[in-house]
């Protein structure tokens, strides 16, 4: 009798956590909200500022999407090796996070992309290292399950990554930086975008971003396989924002090189597609007329 008990109030715990844990996960087309996954340590997109508030440049562009769409945003941070699961889950409705789409086309359902992105070398200023050949012998370090990481480990950089004397995966990068800092690293893999405002916060003249990029990239936002729908609307209000100039100022709040911007490069794809459309309709108009006016 008392495991018969025991299991009809397991059984109604279970039940009652599935419709908590539904409720709680939704995506936002039906309760009108969007669970943005992030790296909390990854400025300028996002990251906890000094009064404690998440903001970047992705949370800002999600809050202003969610505000054109009247939905609430809520911003989960999470720990980057454990995005997919917490997408897979449900935890989450989508990962907003300077967020590579290059060697992972097929894992997501992706918007298209907004930023063009390349993954570069740091190193100080007065490493002597001026090159990527001049990293040969030396330690570098990078984000754990980052694109920095994955570029390294492509087979276009095989050589490269081979010629370390060590690659040692760090939780985030001030954690990277700071081994800058005291030594323990020679150079840190990185997101450009990433660099740039490391660099601006730490001091511009103790460090130096190589030249040659390891890879070139593009940054998207990632919904689980198979969300079109929600995709496409938070998309659709991305666009939106673009046309309207908000996208260029958030890049400007953020310091973000507004030239790696490339939401309207679709734009101009589809007008460009459209005005050649329209010239072949109008070349085969004007030969109808002609064989008319031969016949």
């Amino acid at each position: 009798m008392k495991k018969r008990t025991v299991a009809v109030v397991m059984a109604a715990a279970m039940t009652i956590g599935m419709m908590v844990t539904g409720v709680s996960v939704q995506a936002g087309v039906e309760d009108k909200t969007l669970i943005v996954g992030f790296d909390a340590e990854y400025p300028p997109f996002g990251y906890k500022d000094d009064s404690g508030e998440y903001v970047g440049f992705d949370l800002d562009l999600a809050q202003e999407v969610c505000d054109n769409l009247g939905w609430e945003l809520v911003k989960k941070p999470i720990n980057w090796d454990s995005k997919d699961m917490e997408l897979n889950s449900g935890t989450i409705d989508c990962i907003w996070n300077g967020f590579t789409i290059n060697g992972r086309e097929d894992d997501y359902t992706w918007t298209d992309p907004y930023i063009n992105n390349e993954q570069v070398m740091v190193v100080a200023k007065d490493s002597g290292i001026e090159k990527l050949a001049d990293l040969k012998g030396k330690n570098v370090v990078v984000q754990a399950a980052s694109a920095a990481l994955d570029a390294l480990n492509n087979d276009d950089n095989k050589d490269l990554k081979d010629s370390f004397a060590s690659l040692t995966e760090n939780p985030d990068y001030n954690t990277a930086f700071m081994n800058i800092d005291s030594g323990a690293a020679d150079a840190v893999a990185v997101d450009i975008g990433v660099a740039n405002y490391q660099l601006s916060q730490r001091g511009k003249d103790k460090y130096v971003i190589l030249d040659e990029p390891i890879q070139n990239e593009q940054y998207g936002i990632g919904f689980k396989k198979g969300n079109d729908e929600l995709k496409d609307l938070v998309w659709d209000e991305v666009k939106k924002l673009d046309e309207a100039g908000e996208v260029d100022k958030l890049a400007d709040k953020y310091e973000l090189d507004k030239s790696m911007l490339c939401i309207s490069e679709d734009k101009d794809a589809e007008d460009s597609d459209s005005t050649e459309a329209d010239a072949e309709e109008s070349a085969d108009s004007t030969e109808k007329d002609a064989d008319s006016e031969s016949k």
